[in-house]
């Protein structure tokens, strides 16, 4: 019962790496045939700044949306932990070890929870302060 419970955690937590390693590949467009025989200059300018994205850090820029992604995934496992904190507290049948271990587990969750949020609060605090 332990080992197929283990596997099947294992494969819960696999899923949202997956699912964030999809999510974050980014394909690229499909580029006219001519793209690549651009000039020497068109690289110097790209290099300068040129044609680059200038939404780093406004409300719907790249680093908010990052943040916003790994802090929700942080928060879904402290749920999902905290779901089997509480089985593991009910399955766990008086035995004491059993018993200190689901308390533990569901108080690691909740410091998880608390930390996603105030995380949360603190990027975006820092974000909005340094953004005019």
């Amino acid at each position: 019962m332990k080992f197929s419970l283990k596997q099947n955690l294992r494969a819960l937590l696999l899923v949202p790496a997956l699912a964030l390693a999809l999510g974050l590949a980014v394909v690229p467009a499909a580029q006219p045939v001519g793209a690549f025989n651009q000039g020497i200059q068109d690289g110097a300018d790209a290099g300068q700044g040129e044609d680059q994205p200038d939404n780093l850090f406004g409300q719907n820029g790249i680093f908010r949306t990052i943040t916003n992604v790994l802090l929700f995934l942080i928060g879904a496992i402290s749920v999902i932990m905290l779901i089997i904190g509480g089985i593991k507290y009910t399955v766990s049948g008086g035995d004491s070890s059993a018993v200190t271990s689901a308390k533990n587990t569901i108080l690691y969750a909740i410091v998880g929870i608390i930390v996603a949020i105030l995380a949360f609060a603190v990027v975006n605090f820092v974000i909005d302060s340094f953004v005019s």
